[in-house]
């Protein structure tokens, strides 16, 4: 028998580790004392039909009663008498899915799992049956990751239904699902998957190597897999894709990239990542060519208009008043004639008011969370303006401002900008346009030394690869698209390797001093 898994938590039950013996009311005082106070654990005696007892130990609508009904304990109740050997299962029911188990802890894993534990007097052994059916919800269409035209479906919270979504796209032997179970409570199934032949060996290998580093008591969304293995987990930037849709996945599987499944969350992580595939909508490979290319440009631009026009008015109204034509000018200035406060204070107090709009909306219950953040808005601005406590081009170049970063497909980019804002506003308010340019001069240099497993993360244009840069600035055809690209790069260089042990290393750890 294999040992208990490395993240079982034998340190805080040590009575547990121990083998099940061969009288049936020991093993289930055993059992009873390590699942103390588990209300939902039911342990069901009954005796078959010569007079064996038995016990099946169970958890309620996490496993299949129906199923354990009819293919364990009938079976067994109708059994004259056990032919076989005491480490073995009567002959009715041995063609069953099963585990056969002598460890008590490793029982208790398994029971907390789901799995029906079936334990039989004069037998030393107990045996787990794979018969779990957990509480899922059905494939539906993602909500953040609508499209007009494109598959419909989406990950669930169940990691069997999401697995067969991405067999059922790539049928292949080479689609690659690598298992491992992480948390040492939770003890969440996580799946790793990659397409052998595309994805380079050394790119497997590290985020394998980095998943296996992960120590953590619980694993219960995909943002905490990214921070134990991001690169810098400190940067606002993401690193990693989390992405809820099939056909992303599969995309990116296809260009070489590694996908990451964690069970009990919809969302996939995909990496390595550039900022431009940041910035692709799933949409773009499904619409024609000619407006996919204009749509990605159009999101380029309003990328950097969120993240510097409330800065750039801030510095030419305050620093150069000569770079506005006269007409606009007087305009603005009749405008602010009674305003009380400078063009910084101004913008700051629209931005965290319309910031914390967007986040009432989100919160909401969706029958009212929009109609509230619309509203909210229009009243505010009306009011705020008829009061005399902002201006009416402030109001506009803050709206401008949200629609921009309502254009960025990945909520998770769109945050950066949200974030960076404020503080290129303050260098604006307080050094004009060169504020501004030092601000975006500093975002640029740590995007150029951010990497996502040591791919670039400003890749292809930094370093340069002409091979990849038609899919930055234009759609390419189907026909034209050769979906390999040179994702490993840099990844597998020692510097990059290093930088990515060290940050694991020093989380790990910190967690162990924790």
């Amino acid at each position: 028998m294999s040992k208990p898994p490395a993240h079982s938590p034998q340190d805080l039950l040590p009575d547990c580790d121990v083998d099940f013996s061969a009288a049936l009311v020991d093993n289930i005082s055993l059992l009873r004392r390590c699942l103390d106070d588990c209300y939902d654990i039911v342990f069901h005696s009954f005796a078959m039909a010569d007079g064996t007892g038995c016990c099946a130990v169970f958890v309620p609508g996490y496993s299949d009663r129906s199923a354990l009904e009819k293919q364990v304990l009938l079976p067994l109740a109708s059994s004259a008498k056990r032919e076989t050997s005491s480490s073995s299962l009567p002959g009715g029911i041995a063609g069953n899915s099963y585990t056969e188990l002598s460890n008590v802890l490793l029982a208790v894993d398994r029971i907390c799992a789901g799995y029906p534990l079936l334990l039989i007097d004069g037998s030393s052994a107990a045996w787990a049956f794979h018969l779990v059916r957990p509480e899922q919800r059905s494939v539906e269409e993602p909500i953040a990751e609508s499209t007009v035209r494109g598959p419909r479906d989406g990950f669930t919270e169940a990691l069997g239904v999401n697995l067969p979504l991405l067999r059922q796209r790539l049928k292949t032997p080479n689609l690659k699902m690598i298992r491992l179970t992480l948390g040492r409570f939770t003890k969440t199934d996580i799946v790793m998957v990659y397409m052998k032949g595309m994805a380079r060996p050394e790119l497997v290998s590290e985020v394998r190597r980095r998943l296996e580093l992960v120590q953590s008591d619980g694993i219960l969304e995909s943002e905490m897999i990214e921070e134990w293995i991001s690169d810098n987990p400190f940067s606002p930037f993401p690193q990693m894709l989390p992405t809820e849709r099939p056909d992303v996945v599969c995309a990116n599987l296809m260009e070489g990239r590694i996908a990451i499944l964690i069970d009990g969350t919809p969302f996939a992580l995909v990496a390595p990542i550039s900022l431009f595939s940041m910035l692709q909508s799933p949409e773009d490979y499904y619409q024609n060519v000619l407006s996919s290319t204009f749509l990605r440009w159009l999101r380029y631009g309003f990328f950097i208009v969120s993240l510097v026009l409330p800065s750039a008015y801030i510095a030419i109204t305050t620093f150069h008043q000569e770079m506005i034509p006269t007409v606009l000018l007087l305009n603005i200035s009749k405008s602010r004639e009674e305003i009380p406060f400078p063009a910084l204070i101004e913008a700051l107090i629209m931005e965290i008011t319309f910031e914390a709009l967007r986040e009432a909306g989100v919160r909401l219950p969706k029958q009212v969370g929009s109609a509230v953040s619309i509203v909210g808005a229009l009243v505010i601005g009306q009011a705020a303006t008829s009061a005399g406590i902002v201006s009416a081009p402030m109001v506009i170049v803050v709206a401008i401002t949200g629609i921009s970063s309502f254009m960025i497909p990945r909520y998770s980019l769109g945050i950066p900008p949200r974030l960076l804002r404020f503080p290129i506003m303050l260098l604006a308010g307080t050094m004009g346009l060169v504020g501004v340019m030092l601000g975006f001069i500093a975002m640029v240099i740590h995007l150029c030394r951010l990497r996502s497993f040591g791919l670039p993360y400003l890749s292809p244009i930094s370093p340069v690869r002409l091979r990849e840069l038609r899919d930055i600035f234009l759609r390419p055809p189907a026909w034209r698209d050769s979906r390999q690209p040179e994702l490993a790069g840099e990844s597998l260089e020692p510097e990059n390797a290093d930088r990515g042990s060290t940050n694991m290393k020093r989380r790990t750890g910190n967690d162990r001093a924790r």
